[in-house]
């Protein structure tokens, strides 16, 4: 394989190989790939973006405005808001074509995006629109940059705990290969769970510029077997207004159904597995990285750390934990 460096003006397809890419040019290509996939499965849909800047993702609404014709051009609308509140009610309002008498797309797919602050001040928004439901053929990713050591914040903010307050799932990727997997798992499981999904992103992840492998021609998605559905379904059901069923489908249906996706697509992954286990690390997100980092430190590579008995054990959805692996 050979590794190119990619720039937002160019024609991007599904392939396979190595490209140089930076975290927002992920988040950027993100919707366009999403667009293509649907493509492959006979899918007419569009995209929307909307969210309010802030650090870590302070430069995404920037890339994102260099590449407008680009996503025009895949049929996706980038409209940031006058505030993150507006922006969720936005995205909320994609999740409703069924309410139209004459859709022009089989669904849209969107991208919340904030820091933590943003989430927040929009947990109105964000709550109603996960109880309300996606569409089949939409799904949301919550896309939130959390400042952990309050580097360029007031204060310093980690919002997982926020979305699960609101039973918003949450998947944290370590890398950019992983944004990019995280982000098209997230609309899938959207999708499939009829919830909002959150994607965690920090300095250390969105702001990284790496070679990555990739190979999307070869990227599916699983379905769980066996999984037991509603009879009112999981999608959002046009002019009803249930509170209490659709708390109700949440808890009992919806969020079991997570923890059923995580484990079909191996979004929990052991990277290490000794086979006499002594010391097992559980890990998500930067942190997967420090201890990588941690072990090279002490001089362990994979086979002398397995040797040890130690074993890593990769979150990537941190809420709600998968408890089998």
């Amino acid at each position: 394989m050979t590794s190119r460096t990619i720039s937002l003006n160019d024609k991007f397809s599904v392939t396979k190989g190595r490209i140089f890419i930076s975290g927002n040019q992920a988040l950027v290509r993100l919707p366009m790939i999403q667009k293509q996939f649907d493509q492959k499965e006979g899918l007419t849909t569009a995209g929307f973006i909307s969210g309010y800047r802030g650090s870590p993702l302070g430069n995404y609404d920037a890339a994102l405005w260099k590449a407008k014709d680009h996503l025009a051009a895949h049929h996706i609308v980038f409209q940031p808001g006058v505030n993150e509140d507006l922006a969720a009610t936005a995205v909320w309002g994609t999740q409703q074509l069924d309410s139209l008498t004459n859709p022009t797309v089989d669904g849209v797919f969107s991208i919340w995006y904030g820091k933590g602050p943003g989430v927040d001040r929009s947990g109105d928004p964000i709550k109603h629109g996960n109880m309300s439901g996606t569409h089949k053929n939409g799904g949301v990713l919550v896309v939130y940059g959390d400042d952990h050591p309050g580097k360029s914040s007031s204060i310093a903010h980690q919002s997982e705990q926020a979305l699960s307050a609101n039973s918003v799932p949450s998947l944290y990727p370590s890398n950019i290969e992983d944004i990019i997997e995280f982000g098209l798992l997230g609309w899938a499981m959207s999708r499939y769970t009829g919830l909002w999904v959150g994607m965690k992103v920090v300095n250390e992840t969105v702001e990284q510029t790496a070679t990555i492998d990739i190979d999307l021609d070869n990227f599916q998605i699983k379905r769980p077997q066996n999984a037991v559905f509603p009879t009112e379904g999981v999608h959002h059901r046009p002019r009803q207004f249930t509170p209490l069923l659709d708390e109700s489908l949440v808890t009992q249906y919806k969020l079991p159904l997570v923890n059923q996706f995580v484990r079909a697509n191996n979004i929990d992954k052991t990277p290490l597995l000794a086979q006499e286990k002594k010391l097992g690390i559980v890990t998500a997100g930067k942190a997967y990285l420090d201890v990588l980092e941690a072990l090279n430190e002490l001089g362990l590579d994979s086979e002398s750390a397995s040797s040890l008995g130690i074993s890593i054990y990769k979150v990537g959805c941190i809420w709600p934990l998968e408890p089998t692996g």
